[in-house]
């Protein structure tokens, strides 16, 4: 079974995120900030991770590239998710790791496409 990990500090995205993911039968874990993303991955790194753009006293950026540098943190395949399409903070997000991104609000539809877009269905 596929584990990903939804990294958003709104519930309601993380929910969204977690019922299409689980009904791709994904095991799926939530955090709700870049601390609880990183301690998440450290206990278990993750197969998938769809990481928010901006969460409260995160850099999205620096967790990352935190990420990235720990043992297996080239593993998982990292979907980005913004709300706006800006090409500069999303072809930042790829510099610092990121697989693939996904603008927000998201479907069943979209949400499945870049998963699969990643190789993971």
């Amino acid at each position: 079974m596929t584990y990903c990990l939804v990294v958003d500090d709104s519930s309601i995205i993380r929910k969204v995120a977690r019922r299409i993911l689980e009904g791709l039968s994904f095991e799926v874990t939530e955090a709700s900030d870049g601390k609880a993303a990183f301690a998440a991955c450290k206990a278990r790194m993750p197969d998938a991770i769809l990481l928010d753009h901006s969460m409260p006293e995160t850099d999205t950026f620096a967790l990352l590239k935190q990420l990235r540098a720990m043992p297996n943190g080239e593993t998982p395949r990292v979907v980005y998710c913004a709300t706006e399409n800006d090409v500069s903070q999303i072809a930042r997000a790829m510099h610092a790791g990121a697989n693939d991104y996904v603008l927000k609000p998201f479907d069943k539809h979209i949400l499945t496409r870049k998963i699969a877009d990643i190789g993971l269905v």
